[in-house]
């Protein structure tokens, strides 16, 4: 009768058990790359960003962490051969800062018809936290007839961090942001997607050596993200994108501009 049950909730919860080590380099296999046009940046990661991952981008106030979400949800809908998904975007915007002209800036910078971009991105105001984790929900909903290759969320920890202060809620909060996280994770896995959260940082002063600058959200974001990007400014409008956690990268960094185009080398 237990085994039943097990059985029936793994279904409802659409898990499942141990699967071989040849299935899952066959589904390994499934994984697409989204370029970002930026050669320096492809390079970084491997040739693109993954699907079925979770990749974090952290950095200061003006480090460019949205623009990298526009500029990705641009590319997204280029056709494959040209280093896109051909694929819808789900965009949680926590921070009031997606905007079209951007993107219609950044598409017309790739000589696409902006009208057209802009219907392929799906775009939710979050006004609180559960808000933003019932939007996620949503996507499942909404995702049924439509070839949903990312869901960006900008930025993840915003609300989290404004609602639950103080350590006597940290754990609450904590729980709350990874379930929130595990939900996004699925999203990905069940629609081959990428899944892109920009995230705030915080200053450590106690820290003895290294940079003192470090993301919201601990272990369990630092756990959850499949890749990690710290982005900073540099001089004369540059940005250094920094991978500093990845399953099978080298740490490295790299140089860009952010244009009035979009993401250049």
């Amino acid at each position: 009768m237990s085994a039943k049950i097990i059985a029936a909730a793994k279904k409802m919860a659409n898990i499942g058990g141990f699967v071989s080590g040849d299935a899952l380099l066959e589904r390994r296999r499934e994984v697409q790359k989204l370029s970002s046009r930026v050669q320096s940046i492809d390079d970084l990661l491997g040739g693109g960003f993954e699907t079925q991952a979770l990749v974090e981008v952290y950095g200061e106030f003006g480090s460019g962490k949205t623009q990298i979400g526009h500029q990705l949800a641009v590319n997204c809908t280029l056709p494959v051969d040209q280093g896109g998904l051909d694929g819808d975007v789900f965009y949680i915007d926590t921070e009031d800062t997606f905007r079209p002209e951007r993107i219609t800036q950044m598409a017309r910078g790739h000589g696409l018809d902006p009208d057209y971009v802009l219907s392929r991105i799906h775009v939710a105001r979050a006004y609180n936290s559960a808000h933003q984790m019932l939007l996620a929900d949503e996507i499942k909903r909404m995702s049924k007839g439509l070839n949903v290759k990312m869901i960006i969320v900008d930025s993840l920890t915003s609300h989290f961090r404004a609602e639950f202060i103080g350590r006597g809620m940290l754990a609450r909060r904590q729980q709350k942001l990874n379930s929130h996280l595990k939900d996004l994770k699925k999203l990905a896995d069940v629609n081959n997607a990428l899944v892109l959260v920009t995230n705030q940082v915080h200053s450590k002063p106690d820290a003895m050596w290294g940079d003192p600058t470090k993301p919201i959200g601990g272990h369990i974001l630092a756990h959850a993200s499949t890749f990690r990007l710290y982005l900073r400014k540099a001089k004369g409008g540059r940005r250094i994108a920094r991978l500093v956690d990845s399953p099978n990268l080298p740490d490295g960094e790299c140089v860009y501009q952010v244009t009035e185009e979009g993401l250049r080398d």
